[in-house]
């Protein structure tokens, strides 16, 4: 293995040896970093409705994520070369515009969780592939009819959760109303939510998420091809086990009474952090592994075509790999800062620890006033069984994981990498909305941050296409001295935006104290 790796960097020029090492590097870096910002997607609605404790949720989180992660080649595939026409250009250039993403995602998605801000990773890959690429190649490189698709799938993703979100929701708030707990109410309508969601984790994930399963396991691929040969035999399968699910339920509601339904829809809440982590680890993976992946290949083939680098598979093992280093980012305190306001601003409790500028509050308040006065239908917040204060109940949790889940494991079946971010932070507000939370409390500072948020997701896709374009341009003409100064850049930015991002939570908590939060605010930080 020595003499191999001697003779591959015998006669490699230095910039190649130094894009090698910082593409190892930064892989390593840049998946800490999605997963320091997108554990919000995965455990904000387990932590914000008490079910589990934010540690618990991640490690519960992780199976998911690892398992997930493994299975997601082909999204990740769609990311290495779906964007742009590597062959159009030469090696050097190739490499330097992955060098460039890397450069530029790390400190993108460091700053936003300094801030306490989600965002999206999947919308920052493309602008930043896109601004790189049409850096080195112009316009003919790009394939701009697949981005175009990517786009459109994110942003159709966004619809499809927020409309799901609040049907969903107001459908089930409108028949447990706030005694998710009740065993009478539960064996009218236990029955038919619980396999509801059962039955759309199961079909999303499995049958449309898990093609790899399929393909290791024969009876059940050819029992996939079977029932897809019509859409009545789909209905037949779907209807099918919904029923089984319902009778199961209805069944042990009946053997364990009050014991069962007071736990109910927490066990509900857990599956489905499962099952979004899943999602997550098969979707999301593409933002971290792709450009690092790439530039490797293409390194290890820097004396041949363009087109041997990119043709390599990627094996199983570095997914697994990737898998684990999204895990170890989200136990990070950022992590913990981004899950904190996500809760926050989905919260039905009166007052919340928001930031979000003035601007974007009279913005907020402009709107509120359109609203009519109306019911809440979210019961008020309460000591969780894990002993924190619940932003939301269980059932909302259910159904926020249900939407986001099936969402992701959709498009990733389709090889198309949405973003978690949006899908989740929709579902939070489209639930939200349809319990009312914006009747009561800090609303103007709710709606306020989510116009931030908002706002800050089109702000990152212009900074992640220009600053992209800037940086590989210097990467490529200065050779190894353009690394040095973006890598240099880079941590100089990261240095600022921490105590920056710092002194802003410290301002937040004072803020808060002082309008009498009745909430503690260390109950996230377990």
């Amino acid at each position: 293995m020595v003499e191999s790796l001697k003779s591959l960097l015998e006669g490699m020029p230095p910039f190649f040896i130094m894009s090698g090492l910082l593409a190892a590097g930064m892989l390593i870096w840049d998946t800490v970093e999605v997963g320091r910002n997108d554990a919000t997607n995965l455990v904000n609605a387990v932590v914000g409705s008490g079910v589990l404790l934010r540690r618990a949720a991640v490690r519960v989180a992780g199976i998911g994520v690892v398992i997930g992660a493994t299975a997601s080649s082909q999204v990740v595939e769609t990311a290495r070369s779906g964007i742009f026409e590597p062959r159009g250009l030469s090696i050097e250039q190739a490499v330097a515009i992955y060098v460039a993403v890397y450069i530029v995602d790390t400190i993108l998605l460091y700053g936003y969780s300094s801030f306490g801000m989600p965002i999206s990773t999947t919308a920052c890959l493309i602008f930043e592939l896109l601004g790189a690429s049409f850096a080195m190649g112009g316009f003919d490189v790009v394939y701009w009819g697949k981005a175009s698709t990517v786009v459109s799938a994110i942003i159709c993703s966004i619809f499809i959760s927020g409309i799901a979100g609040f049907v969903i929701q107001r459908a089930v708030r409108n028949a447990v109303r706030d005694r998710g707990d009740d065993p009478a109410v539960l064996r009218v309508h236990g029955g038919w939510i619980g396999g509801g969601i059962l039955t759309s984790l199961t079909y999303f994930m499995i049958v449309k998420g898990m093609p790899g399963l399929l393909k290791l396991v024969p009876i059940l691929g050819a029992g996939k091809v079977w029932i897809h040969e019509t859409p009545l035999r789909i209905a037949v399968f779907i209807f099918g086990m919904w029923t089984i699910y319902a009778l199961i339920i209805h069944l042990l509601l009946k053997l364990w009474g009050e014991r069962f339904a007071r736990q109910l829809f927490p066990l509900l809440a857990i599956f489905g952090t499962v099952c979004m982590g899943f999602a997550f680890g098969q979707n999301d993976l593409a933002n971290c592994a792709s450009p690092g992946l790439s530039a490797l290949h293409l390194i290890f083939h820097w004396n041949e075509d363009v087109s041997v680098g990119t043709g390599v598979p990627i094996h199983w093992f570095f997914l697994f790999i990737c898998g684990l280093l999204l895990l170890v980012g989200m136990n990070t305190k950022n992590a913990a800062r981004v899950i904190r306001a996500a809760v926050n601003t989905g919260s039905q409790g009166n007052t919340v620890r928001l930031y979000a500028p003035q601007w974007c509050i009279n913005i907020a308040r402009f709107l509120l006033q359109f609203r009519k006065p109306a019911p809440i239908l979210a019961p008020v917040a309460i000591k969780a069984p894990t002993g924190k204060r619940s932003h939301y109940d269980a059932t909302r949790a259910c159904v926020i994981l249900t939407v986001g889940g099936c969402v992701i494991a959709t498009a990733s079946s389709f090889g198309l990498p949405v973003s978690t971010t949006y899908v989740a932070f929709a579902a939070v507000f489209a639930t939200g909305m349809a319990d009312r939370v914006l009747q009561r409390g800090d609303a103007d500072l709710k709606l306020a941050r989510t116009v931030w948020v908002v706002f800050s997701w089109f702000a990152s896709a212009a900074i992640a296409a220009v600053a992209s374009c800037g940086v590989c341009l210097v990467v490529y003409h200065l050779g190894p001295a353009g690394i040095l100064i973006g890598v240099g850049g880079n941590l100089l930015l990261r240095s600022y935006l921490r105590k920056r991002g710092d002194a802003q939570e410290e301002r937040v908590r004072e803020q808060a104290r002082d309008r009498r939060h009745p909430e503690d605010f260390t109950e996230y930080d377990d």
